[in-house]
């Protein structure tokens, strides 16, 4: 049996250079998501969205492996970031005021019954909270720009001032979506200064 890797099958959405920004066509993907608010470190829920999302992705795995004989692997995590206030979410100090989507790509085979049936061995499993809450959504980005970040998270905001300040406006574009990120390297294992994060943004031109 074959197994299918996103990074390979999308290989230029989970690439880009470190010294600059470049712009990508990200094609509508289907994602597992968990949504919530407050600060990462510190709000129980968003542990809970980490457990509930890779509880189903590997479910849903070997769900597929069972019922139609197709294996992969299950991606990264991934998430959307923003605030009501926008000068909340480039403030390190106002964390409790972010808002967060936590996503996990799903192959395109997989729709809400497996999803549901995912979720009742889950449960039967783990009873893990806030489970119910997960949804199967498609997310349609189109254009994007997109740069790697080497580092700590904290230190992704000289970066995203960049984008947002200088490139998007010289290149005549305008955000158009949330703040895309997507980990390529476990925060667990890797110390901060080697971690890898993709940065994404949804653009369009900007109206002359």
């Amino acid at each position: 049996m074959s197994k299918i890797d996103f990074k390979a099958e999308y290989k230029s959405l989970y690439n880009a250079p470190q010294k600059d920004f470049v712009l990508i066509d990200v094609p509508p993907l289907p994602y597992l998501m968990f949504d919530g608010r407050g600060d990462p470190l510190k709000v129980p829920v968003y542990q809970q969205a980490i457990e509930a999302l890779y509880s189903l992705s590997y479910t849903l795995k070997f769900m597929s492996k069972r019922a139609f004989g197709r294996d992969y692997v299950v991606g990264p995590l991934e998430g959307l970031w923003w605030a009501d206030d926008y000068g909340a979410y480039t403030s390190s100090g106002r964390r409790d005021e972010w808002n967060w989507t936590m996503m996990i790509l799903q192959p395109d085979w997989i729709d809400p019954l497996h999803l549901e049936a995912a979720k009742a061995e889950v449960l039967m499993k783990k009873g893990l909270p806030g489970i119910e809450t997960v949804r199967l959504e498609t997310l349609d980005e189109g254009l994007c720009a997109q740069i790697l970040h080497i580092g700590s998270y904290a230190d992704e905001a000289p970066t995203l001032a960049r984008l947002h300040n200088e490139w998007l406006p010289q290149n005549g574009l305008v955000e158009t979506g949330h703040h895309h990120e997507i980990y390529l390297s476990d925060a667990r294992k890797v110390e901060p200064a080697r971690l890898k994060t993709l940065l994404r943004q949804p653009v369009k031109p900007m109206k002359c």
